[in-house]
């Protein structure tokens, strides 16, 4: 008896990279630009960035102290809530953990809720902001982030689907509570965590 003709099973299947969450595709090279709102044209010197709310220290930095800050990078996948990840992509700032560390939360602090200069706002739990989890970021790939993606400035979460990403960000206000943002409040999830597919409420 002989084996099997050399093809019989078919192709084998191409095996999905790990790093893509369940739903999600590869977009390559691609970074697909997707906002709700009209692209603003902000001057890098004029832009500010605040933390306030339940802290000890509201605090609000200027462009170029921003940058005098202690900077990382973060190199990883960015995840996008209509099935777009782009991985391997590269993004330099400041930690958010850096601005609440001179800011100083107080400990009824639970939430945290990002504004944008569009007037956007997401909500965040404050244990998705720290621990070396999320980035007021600048530049991408080593060039200045361009407008349509959030630049000159933006927040950068990318464990999470990218709309907590805020865009064109001013600034993050600590709260003891939730408050849902602008997409949440339209029915997408409170929390976006692309591995348990947490695209709408309910989900």
């Amino acid at each position: 008896m002989t084996g099997p003709t050399r093809g019989f099973f078919g192709r084998p299947r191409q095996q999905r990279d790990p790093r893509l969450p369940p739903g999600q595709y590869d977009t390559g090279a691609d970074f697909p630009v997707l906002t709700a709102e009209v692209t603003p044209r902000l001057v890098p010197e004029r832009v500010t960035v605040s933390v306030d709310g339940l802290v000890r220290t509201p605090t609000r930095w200027t462009w170029s102290e921003l940058h005098a800050l202690e900077q990382s990078e973060f190199r990883g996948d960015i995840h996008c809530v209509t099935t777009w990840s782009k991985l391997g992509t590269r993004f330099g700032g400041v930690g958010v953990d850096v601005l609440l560390d001179l800011a100083e939360p107080l400990d009824a602090a639970t939430h945290v809720l990002a504004t944008s200069t569009t007037g956007y706002t997401t909500n965040l739990p404050l244990a998705d902001v720290t621990g070396g989890k999320a980035w007021v970021v600048w530049s991408h790939e080593g060039k200045p982030l361009h407008r349509e993606h959030g630049g000159p400035i933006r927040l950068l979460v990318p464990h999470l689907y990218f709309w907590k990403s805020a865009k064109w960000i001013t600034g993050l206000t600590l709260l003891d509570h939730d408050e849902q943002g602008f997409w949440e409040r339209n029915g997408y999830h409170d929390r976006g965590d692309p591995w348990q597919e947490q695209r709408y409420q309910g989900d």
